[in-house]
């Protein structure tokens, strides 16, 4: 009897599942076959701001490629890396020996 039971609830999720993923189906495709401009009144001339790190000091917007890499010699690197641990907070263990602390 309990086998019954699961069989039933099981089925009545799986036609709920089955009966949502249809209206949602025949939602996105009454949207996709809409023009976009006649969607919500105002929302043709509204614009999303664009993202912080696509603008410039001044505000407009960068018209480069988004990754930029710069060879550098591996010495240079080095010694960035090694100024930036040394300006950065904290004690600097660098220049310590292992059994120093």
């Amino acid at each position: 009897m309990l086998h019954l039971l699961y069989i039933l609830a099981f089925t009545i999720l799986a036609f709920l599942a089955v009966m949502n993923m249809v209206r949602n189906l025949m939602t996105l495709g009454s949207e996709a076959s809409r023009p976009v401009g006649s969607g919500r009144p105002g929302s043709g001339q509204r614009r999303n701001p664009p993202h912080p790190e696509l603008v410039d000091e001044s505000g407009s917007l960068i018209d480069e490629p988004y990754l930029v890499m710069k060879s550098i010699s591996v010495d240079d690197a080095r010694e960035r890396l090694d100024a930036l641990y040394e300006s950065s907070p904290g004690p600097s263990t660098l220049d310590k020996g292992p059994d120093e602390s």
